[in-house]
C-alpha cells in the first residue's frame, strides 16, 4: 500500500477523522512510486511585481505554455537545496534547448531569507542562471500544497503539474534518474 492509499472504511475518534480529512486534502498532490501525480492545472504564478522576480521578469504560465516546467522549491540556507542545484543547473543546460525551463520559487524558512538582496546574492553564488520567484508570503506554496524543501514540481506543456518529488537530488541518483525519465517524456508528449 502507498502512503497515499486509503483501505476500507475509516471508523474514527475526531483526532483521527481530522487527520483523515487532511489525507484527503494532500491527496491531490501524493506523488505515485514513480513521482506522478494525478494531473491537475499548476496554479498561477502568486507575484507580479519585478521586486518579486530575480534573473527574469515576472513570468506567468501561459509565457510558459508549450513547454515543460521544472518548478523547484528552495531556501538559500537549505543545505539539501542548494547541494542539489549543481545537478538542477546541468539538467537546466542539457535540457533547456529541447524545451525544458526550470523556474525556482524561493520560500524562506527563516526570517533572513526573506530579504531580496541576500536571496539574490545566493543565486549568484550558486550559479542560478534560470528565473527565481520570491514567495515570501508563501502563497505560491500554498497554492501547490507544498511541504518541502527542496521539492521538484514537473509541468507539462499544457500546464498540468504532472510528477512531483522531495528532497535532495544529485546527478545519477535515483531520484535524478526518475525526474530525467519523467522529464524526457513529457518533451516527447510536447512534441507530439
Amino acid at each position: 500500500m502507498t502512503p497515499c492509499a486509503r483501505q476500507g472504511p475509516i471508523h474514527v475518534s475526531a483526532r483521527a477523522a481530522a487527520f483523515a480529512a487532511l489525507l484527503v486534502f494532500a491527496a491531490h498532490a501524493c506523488a505515485r512510486s514513480d513521482g506522478t501525480v494525478e494531473p491537475r492545472p499548476a496554479p498561477a504564478f502568486t507575484h507580479e511585481s519585478a521586486q518579486e522576480w530575480i534573473n527574469s521578469p515576472p513570468l506567468s504560465l501561459a509565457d510558459l505554455r508549450g513547454h515543460v516546467v521544472l518548478i523547484d522549491f528552495w531556501a538559500f540556507e537549505c543545505w539539501n537545496c542548494y547541494r542539489s542545484f549543481p545537478w538542477l543547473n546541468d539538467l537546466a543546460a542539457r535540457l533547456g534547448p529541447r524545451g525544458l525551463r526550470v523556474v525556482s520559487v524561493h520560500t524562506p524558512e527563516f526570517e533572513r531569507e526573506r530579504d531580496p538582496a541576500r536571496v539574490a546574492a545566493k543565486v549568484r553564488e550558486f550559479g542560478l542562471d534560470h528565473p527565481v520567484m520570491l514567495d515570501n508570503d508563501y502563497s505560491y506554496w500554498r497554492a501547490l500544497g507544498n511541504r518541502y524543501w527542496p521539492a521538484f514540481y514537473l509541468v507539462d506543456a499544457d500546464g498540468r503539474v504532472r510528477a512531483q518529488f522531495v528532497g535532495e537530488t544529485h546527478a545519477g541518483d535515483r531520484q535524478a534518474t526518475a525526474i530525467e525519465r519523467e522529464i524526457e517524456r513529457l518533451l516527447q508528449e510536447a512534441r507530439g
